[in-house]
Order: structure tokens, then C-alpha cells, then sequence
């Protein structure tokens, strides 16, 4: 907020094709908590953006705003001071709490069912609440491996560290590495780890997946990359060679209509499909790494990466 206690809610209308987009990451120059709401049940045209800001918006704010809804081009937007208010606590307030497997996500002041393993994941600075299809599909499948034994895991692209956070539950003897281009996003895992009583968890700010740092660490037995289909596609090759031989790939942030795509990236290094959740128009992938480790065969080319640490 503002000295004064002021905040301000920039409103637009936009569409759900535009709303999946900000919520896998949509990219924004400012500032601000973007919240996205259904206006009429099942009409893929009646949604609304929300924009939480801290000072006044100016013209550069709100054409940067406007920029994440193309089909609001020309509209006026809703432009609201919120006087003494927290405007976080105040884009929060349509998140209900999440329950996928053994896991309770909720954004705060929650109760958790007996037995679940609670994370608090307040929204705000980085993406991954839990509340998208591409998390929770992620969580879901790492639910479905609890059975399964992993010495050495890593999360790209982390954004809040929800995903990090699950795997070290499921798997308390595994080393966990947590990785993101965003240095926001490692500062606010690592508020989240303590928030959460999530110790031992190595995170890395890199571009890529193939920093030293990170490939010193590896080989992993379990790849986790919830981004976006671009750079999932560009990265192949990368999180294909950091992976150890017959790992598990988990590959999200991808429409359905992109599935294909990143597939035939993975097959092309040695990886196969062992298993898909889709939850709307979007899919989770569990993939194989082949039974030799992968060798690179030419030069990585970054520009595919563009965006990728914002998603998911």
C-alpha cells in the first residue's frame, strides 16, 4: 500500500482464453496482484481482470494492464481507491482453499482436514497458489508417486515453491532443489519454506536449466517443469540432459491443443509418455527419460526461454 493506507483495483473485462493466459503467466511491466473471475457460469466471453496496485495508476500502468487483454482494447477501465485496505488480503479473497491428494493449499487463516499436509501460499509477487489446472494437475501427480522412491529432485521454474515444497513432503530424504530466472520468485519461496516449516531446500536463481550450479548438483531422478509450452518445447533438450537415466519427467503449463508439440519435443530426447491429467483445456505430462542418460547433440538456443519462469 501507499504512506496513507491507499490502494488501488484497476478492472477490465477480458475473456477466459485471456484469463488462462495470466493465470499460466502473463507477463506485466508493474507492480500488481492480477486476479481473474468468472462473470457468468460457462460463457468463455464474461470473465474479469482485477489489477491490485499500490500507487496511482498512471497511463504506463494501465496500457500495461490493458496489454494483458487485448479484447478490452478501447474499453474504459474501473478504476477503484481502496482506502485502509490490504490489497493482497484483498485479492485473495475469491481463493478458496484447495485440496488435491494428501494436500491442503490455501492463501490463509484455514483450517486443514485430519492428516493433510497444509501449505500456506499467499498470492501476490510469483505465480503457483495451487488454484490453476497446471498446478494443481502437478500436485495431483505427485500425490500419485507418493509409492514411488526419488534421491534427487528438481522444480524449474518454481514461482511460489509449492511443487518444491510437495516433493520434499513426499520424499523428506531426497535432496530438493528449487530453481527460477526470477529472483523474486526464490525470495518468495523462501519466505514460503519458512512459513511452512519446508527446511532443506537448495534454491538457485539461473537462466535455464543448465547453470552450473544446478548441473553440479544433478543428475535428478525426478524433473519438475511447470511453465509454459514455448519454453517447455525450447528446453527439451536442457531438462533432458539434467535429467538421470530413466527419470521421471513431470512437463505442465500446456494447453491441450499443445500437447503434441511438446511431446515429439521430449520423444526427440529419448523420453516417452507414461501418463497424461488433463483438467480443461490443460495437461499435465508424465514422461520416461529414456534408459541411457540423454547427450546433447547441438547448441542450445535461449530465445524459446522467453517468459518461461513466469508461468507456472
Amino acid at each position: 500500500m501507499s504512506a496513507d493506507g491507499t490502494s488501488w483495483k484497476i478492472s477490465l473485462p477480458c475473456t477466459r482464453a485471456e484469463a488462462e493466459a495470466i493465470d499460466a503467466g502473463g507477463e506485466i511491466a508493474i507492480d500488481a496482484v492480477l486476479m481473474t473471475t468468472e462473470v457468468v457460469l460457462d460463457d468463455a466471453e464474461a470473465w474479469r481482470l482485477d489489477a491490485y496496485v499500490e500507487q496511482e495508476p498512471d497511463t504506463a500502468m494501465l496500457a500495461a494492464i490493458v496489454a494483458l487483454v487485448p479484447g478490452a482494447v478501447g474499453i474504459e477501465p474501473t478504476i477503484e481507491r481502496l482506502d485502509d485496505e490490504d490489497w493482497v488480503t484483498l485479492s485473495q479473497a475469491g481463493l478458496a482453499p484447495l485440496t488435491v491428494g494428501r494436500f491442503f493449499v490455501h492463501t490463509g487463516g484455514m483450517t486443514p482436514p485430519p492428516g493433510a499436509r497444509s501449505f500456506h501460499i499467499a498470492a501476490g509477487r510469483a505465480f503457483g497458489t495451487g488454484h490453476h489446472e497446471t498446478t494443481s494437475g502437478c500436485l495431483a501427480m505427485l500425490d500419485g508417486m507418493a509409492g514411488r522412491r526419488f534421491g534427487n529432485v528438481i522444480d524449474v521454474g518454481t514461482g511460489t515453491g509449492l511443487l518444491a515444497f510437495a516433493a520434499a513432503h513426499l520424499w523428506p530424504a531426497a535432496t530438493v532443489v528449487a530453481t527460477d530466472i526470477d529472483p523474486v520468485a526464490i525470495d518468495v519461496t523462501r519466505e514460503n519454506a519458512t512459513t511452512n516449516g519446508v527446511p532443506g531446500i537448495e534454491l538457485i536463481v539461473a537462466d535455464g536449466a543448465l547453470a552450473d550450479t544446478i548441473v553440479a548438483a544433478g543428475p535428478y531422478d525426478l524433473v519438475i517443469a511447470n511453465i509454459l509450452a514455448g519454453p517447455l518445447v525450447s528446453m527439451a533438450p536442457e531438462l533432458a540432459a539434467i535429467a538421470d537415466a530413466g527419470a521421471t519427467i513431470l512437463l505442465a503449463g500446456l494447453l491441450e491443443t499443445q500437447r503434441e508439440a511438446v511431446t515429439a519435443a521430449y520423444a526427440a530426447c529419448g523420453c516417452t509418455v507414461e501418463a497424461v491429467d488433463r483438467r480443461g483445456d490443460w495437461s499435465v505430462l508424465r514422461l520416461a527419460a529414456g534408459a541411457e542418460r540423454y547427450v546433447p547433440t547441438a547448441p542450445f538456443d535461449p530465445k524459446g526461454r522467453d517468459g518461461w519462469a513466469l508461468d507456472i
